[in-house]
Formats: C-alpha cells, sequence, structure tokens
C-alpha cells in the first residue's frame, strides 16, 4: 500500500506537470519522485503517465484518481490533524488572481488561518481562464476568478463572493496634456490596456463600448498591479477594477474617476467542482463573504 508521502506526492506532480518541479515543492529529487510514482503505479497495477523521451504527462487514468487522491488526503489530515474539532486543517491548494490578494479576498484568507492554525492554503498565481481547467481536473481545490463570461461545464460551480466597479484612473503628472473632460481623455491620452483575451480585459471593452470612445493604445499588460505603476509614472490613463485594498484616496500619483453613465463591475467568486474534498473550506469562504454583506 502505498504510503500518504506517496500519495502528496503524486498530487504536487499533477499540480505542476514535472517530476522536477514537484520534488522542488516537496524537498526531493526528480529521480525520487520518479520512483515514488513507479511504486504508486505498482500499487495501483495501472499506468498514470505517459512517459515519452524526458517529458512526463498524467495519462487518462492518472487525470481520474486525482479526486480520489485527494479526498484520501484530506480525510487523513483532518483525522490527524483536527481531532473532533469543527477548525479547518490540513492543505489546501487554490489559484488566485494576484490582483484579488490586494483586494478583499485577502481579508477572508488572513481571518480563516488566523482563527484555524491547523490550515494550510498553497496559492498558485494566474488567470481567470487558466484556473477552469485545472480546478475541473482537480489540480487546485478551488479558485478566485471573475465571473466566467460563458457557461462553465456541469462539473463546475462559480459562486459570486463580491464585486468590484470598474473605474478609470489617470496620473496626477501625466508626461501629456491631459484633457479635463474624461470621455476626453480616454480619446487624446496614451491607453495602457489589460490583456483583452482576459475576462477583465472583456470588462474593459464594455466599459470603452457603453462609453462610445475609441481609445489609443500604448500598452497591453495582463497586470492590473503593472498597470497601476505605469500609470502613476504618467505614461498614460488606465481603466480597472477598484480593487478592495488599495487606498485610491490617499494615492498621490493617480486619480480615480467614475465615468458617467457606466455602470460596469467586476464580478469575483470562488470557482469550484459541484463534489470535492475541500467543501468545509470553500463553504468557509463563501459565508465570510455572506456575512460580511449582510453587515
Amino acid at each position: 500500500m502505498s504510503s500518504l508521502r506517496t500519495l502528496k506526492t503524486f498530487l504536487a506532480v499533477a499540480r505542476h506537470g514535472s517530476f522536477a518541479a514537484a520534488g522542488a515543492e516537496i524537498g526531493l529529487s526528480a529521480a525520487a519522485v520518479g520512483l515514488q510514482m513507479r511504486a504508486l503505479e505498482e500499487n495501483l497495477k495501472q499506468q498514470l503517465f505517459d512517459r515519452g523521451g524526458r517529458s512526463v504527462v498524467l495519462n487518462t487514468a492518472g487525470r481520474r484518481a486525482i479526486a480520489q487522491i485527494e479526498e484520501l488526503v484530506t480525510r487523513y489530515e483532518e483525522l490527524i490533524v483536527g481531532n473532533g474539532s469543527d477548525s479547518l486543517s490540513g492543505t489546501v491548494v487554490m489559484g488566485a488572481l494576484v490582483s484579488t490578494l490586494m483586494g478583499a479576498f485577502a481579508d477572508a484568507l488572513w481571518t480563516l488561518k488566523r482563527e484555524n492554525p491547523g490550515l494550510e492554503v498553497k496559492l498558485f498565481a494566474g488567470q481567470s481562464s487558466d484556473f477552469t481547467n485545472r480546478v475541473e481536473q482537480g489540480l487546485l481545490d478551488a479558485a478566485i476568478v471573475t465571473r466566467p463570461p460563458r457557461p462553465l461545464p456541469s462539473s463546475l460551480v462559480w459562486t459570486q463572493l463580491y464585486v468590484e466597479p470598474m473605474v478609470m484612473i489617470v496620473p496626477r503628472r501625466p508626461h501629456f496634456a491631459l484633457a479635463s473632460d474624461p470621455l476626453q481623455a480616454l480619446r487624446e491620452s496614451p491607453f495602457i490596456r489589460f490583456d483583452r483575451e482576459t475576462w477583465t480585459g472583456l470588462l474593459v471593452r464594455d466599459v470603452l463600448n457603453r462609453c462610445r470612445v475609441e481609445v489609443r493604445d500604448g500598452m497591453e499588460l495582463n497586470s492590473v498591479e503593472a498597470i497601476l505603476a505605469i500609470v502613476r509614472q504618467g505614461f498614460g490613463v488606465s481603466i480597472v477594477p477598484r480593487l478592495a485594498n488599495v487606498r485610491w484616496a490617499a494615492d498621490r500619483e493617480l486619480r480615480v474617476i467614475e465615468l458617467p453613465d457606466t455602470n460596469v463591475q467586476r464580478r469575483v467568486g470562488l470557482l469550484e467542482r459541484s463534489r470535492h474534498a475541500r467543501t468545509r473550506f470553500t463553504g468557509a469562504v463563501k459565508r465570510f463573504f455572506a456575512e460580511a454583506s449582510a453587515g
């Protein structure tokens, strides 16, 4: 029978996609990880990986095994660490937009970890669209993402946690002539655009369409943080979500402008499988926001 450590190693390989990266996370060499995976395959009497050249890829059986192995590890951790208490424990693997860690989700995560000392949360940063397949395959327990622009598979559930209005930001000391009228400023100023292929990028396009404005694209970035930095330095204007934990009023380098007759919001929520082993944790996250909203 495979050890708990071997099962955790398998989940690390599934998350990272390579023996070397998984070994770096858990403190083993790639060769040692490979030996553990060979032993696991022998115990299960089935091949879990397609091996070719120097690459190793989970096959259909390996992907199917993720959810079951994840549940075994979760239940064992709860048995050992929980000790009969109602507190959350064990390791949760989540994906999150970097900008949500600057927003309201950071408060929820901090509160849950403070109230549950036995809880460990491993976070992987990325874009909303990147996380969908990883959550569906069980490589992530859940992810904090913006509302999907298209219907999700029936195996996935998205629950709204909070909203962030889309606003215009302009530098206080621009390196260009900045019109006082917001719509004119949008038309004439260098525009720092959020990656139009992302879900947040689609919201930016929606705002511009409602304003009936054609912009002069100066840069296209896939990070709200990078856009804030560029605007602060005076190189352009942008449209971004008004993140909850940023002290916008105290910012000496940029101003926030609410565009007239435009009400576009970025809806941030929790993406999870309809059935998975970490529902107590995801339920706690959803309760945190429900209580915050009610308060």
